[in-house]
């Protein structure tokens, strides 16, 4: 996510959105649970799995919004 955007811009964007650096943060640990319970490295049933890809989803899409209201 945010890969044809600066490192600089998203870390203004961080600075100066408290939400928006709390979601991002989020989406980022959900990104990686989701990734390790698929791989079977974190144990998680089914059902917990797919709220947090729900939520991951939920969040990106928030995090777009806000993204593309500050440009």
């Amino acid at each position: 996510m945010f890969e044809g955007q600066s490192r600089q811009e998203l870390e203004a964007m961080m600075k100066a959105n408290v939400e928006f650096r709390q979601l991002y943060f989020r989406h980022r640990e959900l990104d990686k649970q989701v990734h390790d319970a698929e791989l079977g490295v974190l144990p998680i049933h089914e059902t917990t799995l797919s709220q947090m890809k729900r939520e991951k989803l939920a969040a990106k899409e928030r995090l777009l919004r806000m993204y593309e209201a500050a440009h």
